[in-house]
């Protein structure tokens, strides 16, 4: 099961990876809005607003952080990385949802259904109490607890 979930850690990353990459710089995130309006347009379900420079900064933070978060997670895929994705999808789901819900275009309902997906499928393993995730994190936990305090008394 460790190994599965995993894959699933290092999925969720390279899902991220290609569908934020775009939105990491101003000239790709140009190219990204285009595509988005353009999709939204021929299925009928909406454009985002024009570009704006605050817009495209924000676009470029959220791309810049998702893409390095991504790339730790494709290199070193970790368990406690799959607790820490799954709190940000869900978070990500919430914010999505309230956009919806005050007149965001309409395919963003393609984004929200895979980070609910994802978000689920990572953190189910971290709520079955006493569940092998929840030993493992609280254990490297209290080791890491452990060795702060035993810095902290000094030699």
């Amino acid at each position: 099961m460790p190994h599965l979930y995993l894959r699933v850690v290092r999925a969720s990353a390279w899902y991220d990876l290609v569908v934020t990459a775009g939105f990491a710089t101003p000239w790709t995130y140009m190219l990204v809005h285009d595509a988005l309006n353009s999709t939204g347009r021929a299925w009928g379900l909406g454009e985002l607003p024009e570009l704006d420079s605050a817009q495209v900064l924000y676009a470029n933070l959220m791309g810049s952080v998702i893409v390095v978060w991504a790339l730790l997670r494709i290199v070193r895929p970790l368990a406690v990385h799959g607790l820490f994705d799954g709190v940000a999808r869900a978070l990500f789901t919430a914010w999505q949802a309230y956009a919806l819900a005050h007149g965001a275009p309409r395919f963003l309902w393609l984004f929200l259904g895979v980070e609910v997906v994802f978000g689920v499928v990572q953190l189910v393993p971290w709520w079955r109490e006493g569940g092998p995730y929840q030993r493992a994190f609280t254990a490297s936990t209290n080791a890491d607890h452990a060795s702060a305090r035993n810095r902290s008394l000094g030699p």
